[in-house]
């Protein structure tokens, strides 16, 4: 395999796409023009009026250990959120952006990166991420191919809701 293959690649359901987000570990460096990936503790280091001028063009990395309540009452703004997957075992990102689409009702983008295997993509979908910058060989393989993967029955609800059709609705019907 060549560099090109296994260096990390933004990916959504209509492609690989360059992407336009850089990550910077400071907050002097929001300042310059174009779109920002920050660390939690840096965003809520700003002042309110900064984090509020700056959100349409500001992502923000909540990692598995660090609540979502702080970002919460600039949600409306905010363009983006990314949620690690440090390993593959560790879901707490997917209760995340679970809460993020459907409790909170967040319209921006949704962003995995990690430990972004292919059969955890069909789950990440579901649940409410937009995008995942992945760079397992495998997944990169597949996802060139256009080979998603995926289970089509489903028995958990979640932001996206299952195709008609087929399904294991039975499970969450009440007990007679």
């Amino acid at each position: 395999m060549t560099d090109i293959e296994t260096s990390p690649r933004l990916w959504t359901e209509t492609g690989f796409r360059d992407d336009e987000w850089v990550r910077v570990e400071e907050a002097e460096a929001l300042a310059g023009q174009g779109r920002r990936i920050v660390p939690l503790g840096v965003f809520l280091s700003l002042d309110e009026a900064r984090r509020v001028s700056l959100a349409a063009s500001t992502g923000v990395e909540i990692l598995p250990g660090e609540a979502l309540d702080p970002i919460l009452p600039c949600l409306d703004d905010l363009a983006m959120v990314v949620l690690p997957f440090p390993a593959f075992n560790d879901g707490r990102s997917f209760s995340k952006a679970e809460l993020l689409r459907r409790r909170h009702g967040y319209r921006g983008i949704v962003r995995a990166t990690g430990d972004v295997l292919i059969d955890l993509i069909p789950h990440m979908l579901r649940t409410g991420f937009d995008e995942m910058v992945v760079s397992n060989p495998t997944a990169l393989a597949r996802l060139r191919e256009g080979r998603v993967g995926g289970l089509p029955l489903h028995y958990q609800p979640t932001a996206r809701p299952a195709a008609p059709g087929a399904s294991y609705s039975w499970r969450r019907q009440p007990a007679a």
